[in-house]
C-alpha cells in the first residue's frame, strides 16, 4: 500500500505533530520520499512527493517572505513541509507567520520533535516504500503464477479471465484483422471506435509495436501477439497500477503461445480446405450447383466470387533474386503468407502452387470482401492479380485472370485488378488532356471550392472504387461509416449528382478517375493523400 501523510502521523516512535487543522485530503497525501534541505528556495530541488524537513536555519520570518518560501516548496512538488524543534535549533516551536502560509497555500506543515533525528523520519519512509515495492513484486509474481496455471489449461478465456480477475483491467484477443476471439466478462464485445484505430495501427505494423490512448477517461492499449508472425492483438481496457504492469509482458508471451499452438492445431483443416479448393479448380466444366455447394461447405456464401493470385516471397519473378539455398525458408514463407490469407479470407480457400515464375498463392474471396485491403495487410508489396467477380462456377476463369495481371503488378507496385469492361480505360487513353481536365473540372469543381476539399474528394473516389461498399470505404479511409455518409451527402449536395443514378455516378467516377492521373502521359493531378479523421 501507498505512504500516506496520515500513516507517518499515526507512528509514535516519531511523534510528528500537525500545525493547523489540516483537512483530511491533504492528509491523505502520497509520501514518495524525504529529504532535507535548509536552503531559501528549495523547489527547483524537488522531483514531487516528497517530506521536505528543515530545521529553519534561512528561514525568512517576514510574513511575506513566509510566504514566497511556502509557495516555492508547494510549487516544487513537495507532499509535505516539517520543521525540526529542540535545543540549540532556530526555534522551539513552529513560527506563526509560517504557519498562516503554509495553512494558505494547501501545504501540510509538521514539526519533528526534539530527540528525533531526521535520519529517523527518512528511515521510516524509505522502509515503508521498500515495504510497498515488496508487495509489488509479490502481487506481479502472484498473478504471473495464476496467468501460467491457467495457461496449462489451455484457452485464451482462462488467462485472461485470472488477468482481469487479479488487476482488475479489462482484456479482450482479436485476430489480425480486429475480429473478437476472446474476452474476459468484463470486456466490450465490439471495441470502442478509438480501440479499432489503435487496432489499425497495430496490426500495420506487425510485431514491431504497441499503442495506447486515452479517450473519454478510458485507458486502453494495444500489444501485437505472436512469435515470428502476427497472429493476434491484445486489448487492455483500464488504467493499469505498478503492480501489473510488470505483468503485461508475461501475458503477451503467455496468449502469443496458446495462439501459435493454435496456429499449428488448425494445420490439418488448412489443407483440408487447399485439397477442397484444388479439387474445385480440377473440374474443368464445374456445375453451378456443385460449385456453390463446396463454397457453402466452408462457410463462403456470396453470390459472386473472384479469383486472387499473389506471387509468394522467394519467386523468381519478384523484385529480388531468388536463393537457391534458400529454397526450403521460401517455401515456408509462401506457406506461412497462405496461412495468414486463408485466416483473413472467409472460407479459407487458399492454397500454394508452382507458377511459372516460381511458387504462387491463389485464393477465392467473397465479391464485397475488401481483397486490397486484406492484400495490403498479410502480402504487403507483393505482386497480386485479383480476378473479375464471377459465380463459382467460373471461379477457375476469375484466377486464370488474375494470373495474367501479376506482370502487371510487378510493374505498378501495386496490384492489379481486372475489370469487366474496359471502355473508360479506351477513354481516358484517347481523350485530349485539356478537355479530359476541363470535364473533371466541371464535374468536381464544386468540391474544389468548398471546405475540406481534399477529403470530400478522396472519400468520394474510395467510395467509387469499392464499388459503394460504405465498410470497406471506411476501413480505407481510416474513420468510422457515418463520416463516410456524411462526406458523401455533402458531396451531393454539392455538385448536384446523385450516387444513385447510374450516369450521375459514372460522371464522378471518370473524373476522379482524371484526377488521380488516369489518363497516361496526360500529366494529370496527382491523387490527395488519405485524409484523417
Amino acid at each position: 500500500m501507498p505512504l500516506h501523510l496520515s500513516d507517518l502521523l499515526a507512528r509514535p516512535d516519531l511523534d510528528l505533530s500537525v500545525t493547523y487543522d489540516v483537512p483530511p485530503h491533504l492528509l491523505a497525501r502520497t509520501i514518495e520520499a524525504a529529504t532535507v534541505s535548509d536552503l531559501p528556495a528549495p523547489g527547483k530541488w524537488l522531483e514531487g512527493g516528497e517530506l521536505l524537513m528543515t530545521i529553519g536555519l534561512l528561514l525568512p520570518r517576514e510574513p511575506a517572505a513566509c510566504r514566497a518560501y511556502v509557495r516555492d516548496v508547494a510549487e516544487g512538488g513537495a507532499a509535505c513541509l516539517a520543521l525540526g524543534l529542540g535545543q540549540g535549533l532556530p526555534y522551539q516551536e513552529a513560527p506563526e507567520p509560517l504557519v498562516r502560509a503554509a495553512e494558505e497555500a494547501g501545504l501540510p506543515l509538521l514539526t519533528v520533535p526534539d530527540g528525533v533525528p531526521f535520519i529517523a523520519v527518512t528511515k521510516a519512509v524509505f522502509d515503508a516504500r521498500a515495504q510497498e515495492q515488496r508487495e509489488l513484486l509479490q502481487r506481479a509474481f502472484a498473478t504471473q503464477r495464476r496467468l501460467t496455471a491457467a495457461a496449462t489449461g489451455g484457452g485464451l478465456r482462462p488467462m485472461l479471465a485470472e488477468w482481469t480477475a487479479a488487476t482488475g483491467v479489462g482484456a479482450a484477443v482479436l485476430d489480425p484483422l480486429g475480429r473478437l476471439l476472446a474476452a474476459d466478462e468484463r470486456a466490450q464485445r465490439t471495441p470502442p471506435a478509438r480501440a479499432q484505430e489503435l487496432l489499425a495501427r497495430v496490426a500495420a505494423h506487425g510485431l514491431r509495436g504497441s499503442a495506447t490512448s486515452t479517450a473519454a477517461g478510458q485507458q486502453l492499449e494495444v500489444q501485437p501477439l505472436g512469435a515470428r508472425r502476427l497472429r493476434g492483438l491484445l486489448l487492455l481496457t483500464g488504467r493499469l497500477d505498478d503492480a501489473a504492469r510488470p505483468v503485461v509482458p508475461g501475458l503477451v508471451s503467455l496468449l502469443s503461445l496458446e495462439l501459435e499452438r493454435r496456429h499449428l492445431r488448425d494445420e490439418p483443416e488448412r489443407r483440408r480446405r487447399s485439397a477442397l479448393l484444388s479439387e474445385l479448380l480440377a473440374d474443368e466444366d464445374p456445375s453451378a450447383d456443385r460449385a456453390r455447394d463446396v463454397l457453402q461447405s466452408v462457410g463462403l456464401t456470396a453470390e459472386r466470387v473472384r479469383g486472387v493470385v499473389v506471387e509468394a516471397p522467394g519467386g523468381a519473378g519478384g523484385r529480388t533474386a531468388p536463393d537457391p539455398s534458400q529454397e526450403g525458408s521460401a517455401e515456408g514463407a509462401a506457406q506461412e503468407m497462405a496461412a495468414d490469407l486463408a485466416l483473413a479470407l472467409p472460407g479459407g480457400l487458399v492454397r500454394v502452387v508452382d507458377g511459372a515464375a516460381g511458387p504462387v498463392i491463389e485464393a477465392v474471396a467473397g465479391e464485397d470482401l475488401d481483397v486490397r485491403e486484406v492484400l495490403a495487410r498479410f502480402a504487403p508489396r507483393r505482386p497480386a492479380g485479383i480476378g473479375p467477380a464471377a459465380g463459382p462456377e467460373a471461379v477457375r476463369v476469375s484466377l486464370h485472370q488474375a494470373a495474367g495481371l501479376l506482370a502487371l503488378s510487378r510493374a505498378s507496385g501495386e496490384p492489379a485488378q481486372a475489370r469487366q469492361s474496359q471502355a473508360s480505360r479506351l477513354l481516358l487513353d484517347l481523350g485530349d488532356r485539356r478537355t479530359l481536365h476541363g470535364y473533371a473540372d466541371t464535374v468536381l469543381g464544386p468540391l474544389d471550392l468548398a471546405d475540406h476539399a481534399e477529403e470530400l474528394t478522396a472519400t468520394l473516389a474510395a467510395w467509387l472504387e469499392t464499388g459503394g461498399a460504405w465498410d470497406a470505404t471506411s476501413r480505407r479511409l481510416g474513420v468510422h461509416r457515418h463520416t463516410v455518409r456524411n462526406r458523401l451527402d455533402k458531396v451531393m449536395d454539392l455538385t448536384g449528382r446523385r450516387l444513385d443514378d447510374p450516369d450521375d455516378r459514372f460522371d464522378l467516377w471518370l473524373a476522379t478517375r482524371i484526377r488521380r492521373g488516369g489518363a497516361p502521359g496526360s500529366g494529370g493531378r496527382p491523387a490527395p493523400p488519405p485524409p484523417g479523421r
